[in-house]
């Protein structure tokens, strides 16, 4: 299961859900032009037929003797008692001789039009006006109501044709992406962790053999033999450092003992101190690189119990306390309670490196804060000062062994603090992330993702 929802605003951006889009909008764009072109053939086809038959209409009427017309009229008006066929005759002074029908103002001799309202209640219909031989005036309708129901049922047709396929595109849209989404994610989490250094953590196989599947399976290899690279130098280093130790110590012991000796002279001695300083510089890294290896091998994590980062943050501000007051820098505290499973000790360690950081780096006169709190419902313990800060493109690499920052390359110090609180926190499930503290730096832990 993953820890977070999926949003639509994930979903959209999806490639299945663009491509079910596209296709569903080609799809419907299809369907909304076949049935637009049904409708408009249809009503074509049945317009034309209504003009064919009112032209046969008049034709019959107009073969009539003029002196029968209006019995005509009459006659057939009260024969069309369906009320699909309608009839008129006017003088040739515009006014009613027989019929219901009246002439519109619009309409055109010989020229069918489609009135809305005839008059007495008639209409919609297809009005076609005749003059007859004695100036007279003939009108033939044909109700078209059939013509406007089929208008608007293609219509409700189209519209809720739309919505049903607008709505099914949708689902199908969603439906589809969800399944590749949800394996993006795992793939994502999984490779947050190795970047974090988890190396043995692999990219999950839903065993589809498809896209998603041969990426993963490329990039397993490749972290296999990443890690097995990174194992083998560390491997050596770690022998290195455990292996030199031991004879570098006796060096460092014969070195102090001949440095104590009163016959030598003062130049000399001076020349020892300084070979016993640099050695125990070097035994200092021996000790911090066999720290940092022993951490990541998860060596000390049997002893974890139940601790509270907030009051360890608390130990850590008094113990430093008189440092931060000799070197005129504020040291503050704001700390809540911040229950972990853990190692006080290694905690302790890992935050004292962080606070002697600050006070170190940071500014004389300047100020120090230990703050808790809460961003996106996780919570936070900032370690941050207002010094001269870390530059951004430096943020990454101070937290690798031996390297230092451009502000701290004339201080004291082996390059290995930050690896060794990197590796402290990464035995406890938390991580290190380096801000811009607007002047200064804010070394902030957090619960890793």
């Amino acid at each position: 299961m993953l820890a977070e929802p999926l949003r639509f605003a994930d979903i959209r951006r999806t490639s299945a859900f663009r491509l079910t889009a596209m296709l569903g909008v080609t799809f419907a764009a299809g369907i909304v032009l076949l049935t637009g072109t049904i409708y408009l053939l249809t009503a074509r086809e049945l317009t034309d037929r209504s003009d064919r038959i009112l032209a046969d209409l008049a034709g019959q009427m107009l073969a009539v003797a003029p002196q029968a017309l209006p019995a005509r009229v009459r006659v057939e008006t009260e024969r069309a008692g369906s009320g699909l066929n309608y009839y008129g005759l006017l003088g040739s002074d515009g006014e009613p001789v027989a019929g219901t029908l009246r002439m519109p103002p619009s309409l055109r001799y010989d020229q069918p039009a489609d009135i809305e309202d005839a008059g007495h209640g008639i209409g919609p219909i297809r009005l076609l006006a005749k003059r007859t031989d004695r100036g007279e005036t003939l009108l033939v309708g044909r109700d078209i109501t059939q013509i406007r129901d089929l208008r608007v049922r293609m219509l409700g047709i189209l519209v809720w044709s739309g919505v049903a396929i607008a709505i099914g595109v949708g689902a199908t849209a969603i439906g589809l992406s969800l399944g590749p989404l949800r394996r993006v994610r795992d793939l994502q989490a999984a490779s947050r962790a190795i970047a974090e250094g988890h190396l043995e953590r692999r990219m999950p196989l839903a065993g589809r053999h498809d896209e998603l599947d041969q990426l993963a399976d490329t990039v397993n290899a490749m972290v296999e033999d990443v890690g097995r690279t990174i194992a083998q130098v560390k491997g050596v280093t770690d022998a290195i450092a455990h292996d030199l130790r031991t004879p570098l110590t006796r060096v460092r012991a014969n070195l102090h003992r001949i440095a104590q000796d009163d016959a030598l002279a003062s130049d000399h001695r001076a020349r020892l101190t300084q070979a016993v300083d640099d050695l125990d510089t070097v035994l200092e890294r021996f000790a911090a690189l066999l720290r940092i290896s022993e951490l990541e091998a998860g060596s000390r994590r049997a002893g974890f119990a139940a601790v509270d980062l907030g009051a360890i943050a608390a130990s850590v501000a008094e113990l430093y306390e008189p440092l931060a007051e000799d070197c005129g820098v504020a040291l503050s505290l704001d700390c809540g309670t911040l229950p972990l499973h853990g190692d006080e000790k290694l905690l302790f360690e890992a935050v004292s490196n962080l606070v002697d950081n600050a006070i170190k780096f940071g500014r004389a006169g300047g100020h120090v804060r230990l703050v808790t709190g809460e961003d996106a419902g996780r919570w936070h313990l900032d370690v941050a000062d207002d010094g001269p800060g870390i530059a951004a493109d430096e943020r990454e690499a101070v937290l690798r062994r031996f390297h230092r920052g451009s502000n701290a390359a004339n201080a004291p110090g082996s390059g290995l603090g930050l690896s060794v609180v990197s590796a402290i926190l990464g035995a406890h499930g938390l991580r290190l992330d380096l801000r811009d503290a607007q002047p200064g730096l804010i070394a902030r832990i957090t619960p890793a993702e």
